[in-house]
């Protein structure tokens, strides 16, 4: 950046934002996002506001649901592999399975893209990424923020945040109250480590020597790199479809940071625990690959990482092969799991059975 004299004007481009930059990328950024459009949608991304008429997309008795969140030191490997195109559905990936676990269908969604120097470059082709996981969960991009903040981050820093809103019918929130005993727990494969753990597999990656081109121990098709970056699933549409088309699901519960320990517990109601079967299910080589170079226990293992379970669904027994059916229809890798037991121990409330995951 080139210096001012002391007493010559300042401009605000030698504070290091670039106006120019960011009207520039506002303009690539429209016709992307308008391939997101969806019912409801009001006006265009440029706006002071973005405006939703909800009454366009036929709720009859809707209940809005809000979820935020980021993609965590994952950016760090897209930052340093300059692979940007797929960040961004990690980003619209966590927000609208947080809604899908309430029975919502994410209805639109907005960004927050700060950086230390604004590359248009970078920058379109995450906010493209961003794109792409709205079209894969039906949820429009209806507008965002650009932040240029020199001092706060590096030059080839940036960070993200993702905003989403879904509509849910009265009737139809989720979990449901009629949770009981007996209940199956049917699990739904993640793609990776989704965007969770991130720290820690960074830090094992440093123990191991290995650079984001070698070759990955895992999977020999990709660099370790392009692995790792592997988008999180969105299961938005089949779970949809299967809620709206079977009415069997009682409850979903997200898989994130903190693993199965942590959040099947958070739609459990009490007097219930989850009984998890170790054998129903292979570790993936990734999470095996990690727990070995990282010298992990299984405690720390389901406790950091999804363990190749992105979602759990809870049904009554006999809805099982039903349910598991539709969602192999749908895509999905679906499995049972595991079952709900009764258990006044609050201090367990996810038990497993069967061999270990971790030799």
């Amino acid at each position: 950046m080139m210096l001012a004299k002391k007493d010559s004007p300042l401009t605000y481009k030698q504070a290091g934002v670039d106006i120019g930059a960011g009207n520039a990328l506002v303009r690539k950024i429209i016709p992307i996002a308008e391939t997101t459009q969806r019912s409801g949608v009001m006006g265009h991304i440029g706006g002071f506001g973005a405006l939703f008429d909800l009454a366009e997309t036929g709720f009859r008795d809707p209940v809005l649901v809000a979820a935020t969140d980021g993609v965590g030191t994952k950016l760090k490997i897209a930052i340093q592999t300059n692979k940007h195109n797929t960040i961004g559905i990690d980003l619209v990936a966590m927000c609208v399975n947080d809604l899908l676990v309430q029975g919502a269908e994410p209805l639109f969604f907005l960004d927050y893209f700060a950086c230390g120097k604004l590359d248009t470059t970078v920058a379109e082709s995450v906010i493209a990424g961003i794109s792409e996981g709205c079209r894969q969960a039906g949820a429009a991009l209806i507008g965002g923020e650009t932040a240029e903040m020199p001092g706060m981050y590096g030059p080839l820093d940036y960070d993200l945040a993702g905003f989403a809103v879904g509509a849910v019918e009265r009737q139809a929130i989720l979990p449901r109250d009629n949770l009981k005993a007996g209940d199956a727990l049917v699990a739904l494969a993640s793609s990776g480590a989704h965007s969770n753990g991130f720290s820690l597999i960074r830090r094992i990656v440093e123990r191991s020597g290995l650079l984001w081109h070698d070759r990955a121990p895992f999977d020999e098709t990709r660099t370790l790199g392009e692995a790792l970056l592997e988008p999180t699933r969105i299961y938005v549409k089949p779970c949809l479809d299967a809620i709206r088309e079977t009415g069997y699901i009682k409850a979903l519960a997200h898989i994130t940071g903190s693993g199965p320990i942590e959040n099947i517990p958070r739609i459990l109601p009490k007097g219930l625990t989850a009984r998890i079967n170790r054998d129903t299910w292979q570790l993936p080589e990734l999470f095996q690959w990690l727990a070995k170079e990282g010298r992990l226990d299984e405690g720390e293992l389901l406790r950091t990482f999804n363990c190749g379970i992105g979602m759990v669904v809870v049904c009554d027994l006999e809805y099982t092969d039903t349910l598991i059916q539709r969602f192999n229809s749908l895509g999905e890798q679906a499995w049972v799991l595991g079952e709900l037991i009764a258990s006044e121990d609050e201090d367990q409330l996810v038990r497993f059975e069967g061999k270990p995951l971790v030799p």
